[in-house]
């Protein structure tokens, strides 16, 4: 296995690439970022004082079009003493090679040799007893679906899930079972064919509207495009398939925390009505599907809100993160 290095986000962040199997446009690899909490101090061992989250480690993902870059997100778990790691999946962000279709997938479940070379490279295997220490999936838009998935499928090895706006509906969701044959069948005679662009890049105008000048963002275009990558038939086939399986009911056996913007706001036109706003998904419709992910689910509903909560305004941004906390600490306590 490769060594780990200094991260493109500098400070306390490492990474480590991940030999995958190739695929049909060559080598494949995914890459995890690490962040680990401070030691704690000779006094502190003393006095055998515990952080919240000693013995957590936390696996992020991201969402279609995405990579991980927020630094304040990990800070927030390693400043409670969790391990944070964020998973940049086969052919997105740092992971992206030349020659290869970026995000491009045929089935949501091929991700499962990523996340699994993910918690090896973490110290834990795919089964619940490789590791003492807690494990806490946190899923963002896309990678909200991927976890979800995958936390039904091992069940018994996720500790908590955590997803913030995960993409669980069809945005148009009566229409998702007549255009699923349509897209199935593209997806299996042309499944590199390419959609339409309908992303104005409105979406990045409002996180830039809305950017914290105390808490900068330093993002990489060629991996985070104003505009949405392209979206391929063979990629959408996968994304319906996925979101079949949620409507359809998953059985995650671990307590669920579903972050949501309090509305959504379509986005046909630029007005300030979207940086206050989901203008990614119906946030009404991913409500009602979150509740078919397990037994246990919490929704938090974040008023003013962005798609991602955690790149919202100040205020709307502050209130994710207090509600994090709050969950946070419930879990913990439910746990002793």
């Amino acid at each position: 296995m490769a060594d780990w290095i200094p991260d493109v986000l500098g400070d306390e962040f490492e990474q480590l690439t991940l030999e995958l199997d190739d695929d049909t446009e060559g080598p494949v690899v995914a890459t995890l970022v690490r962040a680990l909490p401070v030691e704690a101090t000779w006094w502190q061992r003393l006095q055998g004082l515990r952080r919240l989250l000693d013995g957590v480690d936390v696996l992020y993902v991201h969402g279609w079009s995405d990579y991980f870059f927020q630094k304040t997100l990990a800070r927030f778990w390693t400043s409670r003493g969790a391990r944070f790691f964020a998973l940049d999946l086969r052919k997105y962000g740092r992971s992206l090679r030349d020659g290869q279709t970026p995000g491009y997938i045929a089935d949501l479940a091929t991700y499962d040799e990523d996340i699994a070379a993910a918690l090896a490279a973490m110290g834990r295997g795919t089964d619940a007893g490789a590791s003492g220490r807690r494990l806490v999936l946190f899923g963002h838009s896309t990678g909200g679906l991927i976890l979800s998935l995958w936390a039904s499928r091992h069940r018994g090895v996720a500790d908590a899930v955590i997803l913030n706006s995960p993409w669980l509906e069809f945005q148009i969701a009566p229409a998702r079972a007549a255009i699923a044959p349509m897209v199935e069948l593209q997806a299996r005679l042309r499944p590199l064919d390419v959609a339409p662009q309908v992303d104005l890049g409105f979406y990045t105008r409002a996180q830039q509207e809305v950017a914290d000048p105390d808490d900068p963002m330093d993002v990489n275009p060629l991996w985070r495009p104003a505009q949405t990558m392209a979206v391929h038939a063979g990629w959408l086939h996968a994304i319906l398939s996925g979101h079949k399986a949620v409507d359809a009911g998953l059985a995650i056996d671990a307590p669920v925390c579903t972050l949501l913007s309090a509305r959504s706001a379509t986005p046909t036109r630029w007005s300030e009505d979207l940086t206050s706003a989901d203008t990614v998904l119906v946030v009404d419709d991913i409500a009602r599907a979150a509740l078919k992910l397990g037994s246990s689910v919490t929704v938090e509903r974040i008023d003013g809100a962005l798609h991602d909560v955690f790149l919202s305004r100040r205020d709307a941004r502050q209130d994710a993160y207090v509600r994090l906390d709050r969950w946070a600490k419930g879990w913990v306590a439910a746990r002793r």
